[in-house]
């Protein structure tokens, strides 16, 4: 059945939600897809759309297996440092974790199918292996909301609790999406490279939330509640994309990628709620919910993305890709959604997304940098919540490879709501600071 966000815990008056992303939450954060790749190509911010030539660019627009002019096979490994500065009623509570993966591992292969009479040329089959999203991060939040709707009813002696003496927040995710993608490219006359993709996807995302409250009635009664709800949803799914990039002359290039919605379908596992309630020191009570089974299906937006790149002849170049998605499109289905459905065509709107990156070659090192910008696709959202970062990295090109290193910084708020059912209490405002560094190596095959 569909998880309950409100909980009514043992008959009595007291309501809470330790509360785990809903539906609509689960919709925009499967929608979205970071910049995860070879270290060239985050090096400069992932600003490929127009360029190829690089084994995630394929991820970008398929087209760009075409550039290649021999075999190629690259891994990929980053390190992640994640703080997150959590604030609830004035009191700051920052969180720093470190997380390492196996970020990348594709080839491609080119065959050499050139017909002078036909115009077509090179034939390129390209594998990737990528992390699209990374769900691991944990973070605690404390304060003191001054509200304390609590009342125990459960006995013959009621008491009122209206003081509060705090709540304590913490929240672990963990999981990843790992997107496989199968490239099929060629060019034509040299000036004109088409191509397309299959990719499929394999989700697993885990969330525990902890909420804990701290109550008295001003007479030496205390009252304390610690819950847990937890979520487990995990599945698969499947996409398209289809690109060209043309060459007008020897220094532009110019892209067109557009890259369809992904249909996932999705199971889940939910805990509504795991409680324990404290009553002057004592564990009076405790309640589990036992957990919940639920399947659905969740189709996100497709997204276009445009591209341009200036070729400075083998000195170096400039790239600049901007993407446009609609989050308003995003469905769910296979249940009553309908109250979801509706949320995301009010709340959500069109964004786009800006990459720019640069390349400069001195006989085999190499210089890149980049700059990333993504709105929210809140409507209601803050400046602040738009994704802003920049990349920096280097490579160096020896006998049969290259080695390539990269950093990327961003960060950007967001609020976070325990209690969605009392508007007197505030949302935790998180500010969140993201750094990775990725090496990669390239081996010529």
């Amino acid at each position: 059945m569909k998880k309950l966000l409100l909980i009514a815990m043992l008959g009595i008056a007291y309501t809470t939600t330790a509360q785990t992303l809903s539906y609509n939450d689960i919709g925009v954060l499967f929608s979205n897809e970071n910049i995860n790749g070879t270290a060239r190509f985050n090096a400069m911010s992932g600003a490929f759309g127009a360029l190829g030539g690089d084994i995630s660019a394929m991820d970008i627009n398929p087209a760009g297996a075409a550039v290649f002019l021999k075999s190629e096979f690259a891994i990929s490994l980053n390190n992640r440092n994640t703080q997150v500065n959590a604030n609830y009623y004035g009191n700051n509570e920052l969180t720093e974790n470190d997380y390492t993966n196996l970020s990348q591992a594709g080839g491609v292969f080119v065959f050499n199918n050139y017909n002078g009479n036909s115009g077509w040329g090179n034939v390129a089959i390209g594998f990737n292996y990528s992390i699209t999203n990374d769900f691991e991060n944990q973070w605690f939040a404390n304060g003191n909301s001054n509200f304390a709707p609590i009342k125990d009813l459960y006995d013959n002696n009621p008491v009122v609790y209206v003081n509060s003496d705090g709540q304590h927040f913490e929240n672990y995710t963990s999981g990843k999406t790992d997107k496989y993608s199968f490239t099929l490219a060629s060019k034509f006359d040299d000036n004109l490279y088409l191509g397309a993709a299959i990719n499929t996807y394999n989700v697993n995302y885990y969330q525990n939330a902890l909420i804990e409250e701290y109550n008295n009635d001003g007479n030496g009664n205390t009252f304390d509640v610690s819950q847990i709800q937890k979520l487990s949803t995990y599945g698969d799914a499947f996409s398209f994309n289809i690109g060209l990039i043309s060459k007008p002359n020897d220094n532009v290039r110019l892209g067109l990628a557009y890259q369809s919605p992904v249909w996932y379908n999705l199971s889940e596992d939910f805990v509504e709620y795991d409680v324990n309630i404290f009553e002057n020191g004592s564990n009076t009570s405790s309640d589990y919910s036992g957990v919940n089974a639920f399947d659905y299906k969740l189709r996100t937006p497709s997204k276009l993305t445009g591209s341009f790149a200036y070729i400075f002849d083998k000195q170096g170049l400039i790239s600049v890709d901007y993407t446009y998605k609609d989050y308003s499109n995003i469905t769910l289905t296979n249940a009553n959604f309908s109250a979801e459905n509706q949320a995301f065509k009010t709340d959500l709107e069109s964004v786009g997304e800006l990459r720019i990156g640069t390349e400069w070659r001195f006989d085999n090192f190499s210089i890149r940098g980049g700059y990333h910008t993504a709105k929210s696709p809140y409507k209601n959202a803050l400046s602040s919540d738009n994704i802003d970062g920049f990349s920096l990295g280097a490579g160096f090109k020896f006998r049969g490879g290259n080695f390539d290193v990269s950093y990327q910084k961003s960060s950007y708020t967001a609020p976070y709501n325990f209690y969605p059912q009392y508007n007197e209490v505030e949302a935790t405002n998180l500010n969140i600071d993201n750094s990775k560094l990725t090496a990669t190596l390239v081996l010529n095959i």
